[in-house]
């Protein structure tokens, strides 16, 4: 073979080579999440004093109270099973609080310690860290309060502060707790019955009573029925539940990282909220006591 013939061939077989490997890479990704990115820490005036990066889980064991960190991180992926005296549906704190409480627009726990306690229109008045953990016990799990001298409640304690670690009281970090959602689009319910039954039905079942494991416990959360978040639950709220939707779901429809979500437009998450949010669920006897001085805003239940 001559030259020509030999350098030819050989670029034949590199991009050969390339398209292969262009392939096998097309049908095997990697699916693991990026690493976190930093994000800057924000003084009260909005002003970047810092940057934060989210730990690793590997770094507890390291820890002082690492018992106590484990304790809540444990709690807040599993709280139905090991809290069932204070947890009265089939709801995990993170079934909401997403990615272990770590990541933007998915409810994070990493401002939790830095800005409690605060005010709050909901009771209008100031609340710390401990009555807001039990506000979701009450309404988003239907059950009962923690002792706050309890080492439940501690651990739970203890995971938000380590998150925060390095976040100056008053401050927060840049990413947001939920995204964004068009609140002055109007629902249309019927439209969300279709998408519903198309995007969410498989997960969280036709009748939306989500789906158990053989051990009879809930891999998908139930939307609504005794199981699910009361109506004093703020995923209750149209225009909230519509923000979580709209950033967080549907699961693993392609293959983007973190848990390849379809993000659905502003008028979808809407619609399929309105739909999911005026099911049966349980009532909340404490409604009456809600925004007692402060406006209820436009999308409350009650």
């Amino acid at each position: 073979m001559n030259a020509k013939l030999m350098i030819a061939a050989l670029a034949v077989a590199l991009v050969g080579s390339a398209g292969a490997a262009a392939w096998y890479m097309h049908m095997h990704p990697n699916l693991d999440a990026p690493a976190p990115q930093p994000m800057d820490i924000l003084d009260k005036q909005g002003a970047v004093i810092g940057h934060y990066l989210a730990p690793s889980a590997e770094e507890i064991a390291g820890l002082a109270n690492a018992e106590s960190v484990m304790l809540g991180r444990r709690l807040l992926s599993d709280t139905a099973r090991l809290l069932p005296d204070n947890v009265g549906n089939g709801l995990n704190c993170n079934s909401c609080h997403m990615a272990q409480g770590k990541a933007p627009l998915r409810n994070h726990y990493i401002n939790t310690g830095s800005t409690y306690p605060r005010y709050m229109p909901r009771p209008s008045k100031e609340v710390d860290l401990p009555e807001r953990i039990n506000g979701c016990f009450v309404r988003s799990m239907n059950g009962t309060k923690l002792a706050v001298e309890s080492p439940e409640m501690q651990g739970m304690l203890a995971y938000m502060r380590w998150l925060g670690n390095g976040i100056p009281q008053g401050a927060k970090v840049s990413g947001k707790t939920e995204g964004p959602i068009d609140s002055s689009l109007q629902p249309d319910m019927a439209r969300g019955e279709v998408i519903y039954a198309a995007q969410c039905a498989s997960c969280h079942g036709d009748n939306g009573e989500g789906i158990k494991d053989q051990f009879n416990e809930y891999i998908f959360p139930p939307l609504w029925g005794d199981d699910s978040f009361n109506i004093g639950a703020g995923m209750a709220r149209l225009y909230k539940a519509a923000a979580f939707v709209k950033h967080n779901m549907p699961l693993g429809v392609n293959r983007e990282p973190p848990y390849g979500q379809g993000v659905m437009s502003d008028q979808d998450a809407v619609d399929v909220a309105e739909y999911f949010i005026h099911k049966p669920r349980p009532d909340f006897a404490g409604k009456a006591n809600d925004w007692p001085r402060d406006k209820k805003p436009k999308d409350a239940r009650y």
